[in-house]
């Protein structure tokens, strides 16, 4: 007897989207709460296709992935090497390991000021708090990972004669791959908060992001602009881990037995 057939996964996530936009729309229509400060589903949609016509959202967009991703490269390339060296040195570990946990800590809005004092109202400035907000995560997640190899791993490797860059290559780094990608993910998401903090404080002469235009959203009173531009910054997430980060853990478990 053949097994009935599933819906697809999207149908349930798509019907309860429908469900929450359709009770929204309506308990604002109804009037039991004021729609400058509540707008309606349709208004931020009416929002991003003006915008998406007249070429602010598209360009704004553009200026913020462009610093996303250069902040972000920066910041993952000096904090893979910077956590293995904690994770291999333990008097490194029990100082740049433990300043890295407790600037990890630190909110990304308190780097502002320093940027600004340091780099002036520049791209650099941006780009700074981008790379403080990215580089303390990336840090952790690598000394952990590293530190989580098992031990038998190292002594099985060095036994068969390996050591030095090969031991890294062959064994440490693969077997702490599954770590280091988890938190190349938190990097991720920390350098969008850094990034929208600073373009909500800090005006740029090269170029409004998305923080510049959810701020400026707030100061005119158009939540459906601030409504709308927080729409694009989730959508992008999930595009970035959809796009990329997903099919990395995808292949990586595939790799090693764990999906077919």
């Amino acid at each position: 007897m053949n097994s009935p057939s599933r819906l697809p996964r999207f149908v349930i996530p798509t019907l309860v989207a429908l469900l929450a936009l359709g009770g929204w729309e309506w308990y604002v229509r109804s009037g039991r709460v004021s729609e400058v400060l509540v707008p309606a589903p349709t208004h931020i949609v009416q929002w991003f296709a003006e915008s998406l016509l007249s070429g602010e959202l598209l360009a704004a967009t553009w200026v913020t992935m462009r610093r996303l991703i250069i902040g972000f490269a920066i910041g993952a390339a000096l904090g893979v090497p910077l956590g293995a060296l904690c994770a291999r040195v333990r008097w490194v570990r029990d100082t740049l390991g433990v300043l890295a946990l407790g600037l990890q800590t630190l909110p990304s809005v308190c780097w502002v000021p320093l940027a600004l004092l340091w780099f002036g109202i520049r791209e650099e400035a941006v780009l700074f708090v981008v790379v403080m907000g990215t580089i303390w995560a990336v840090v952790i997640a690598v000394q952990e990972s590293v530190l989580n190899v098992p031990p038998l791993y190292l002594r099985a490797a060095q036994t068969m004669g390996s050591n030095g860059w090969h031991l890294w290559s062959r064994v440490i780094f693969p077997a702490a791959l599954p770590g280091v990608l988890s938190g190349m993910k938190q990097g991720w998401a920390f350098a969008w908060r850094s990034l929208m903090a600073a373009e909500i404080f800090v005006v740029i002469v090269t170029g409004f992001g998305l923080g510049s235009l959810l701020n400026a959203g707030r100061e005119l009173l158009r939540m459906d602009q601030v409504m709308g531009v927080m729409a694009v910054v989730m959508l992008v997430g999930l595009l970035a881990d959809l796009i990329f980060f997903s099919p990395l853990e995808r292949w990586l478990r595939r790799s090693r037995g764990l999906e077919r």
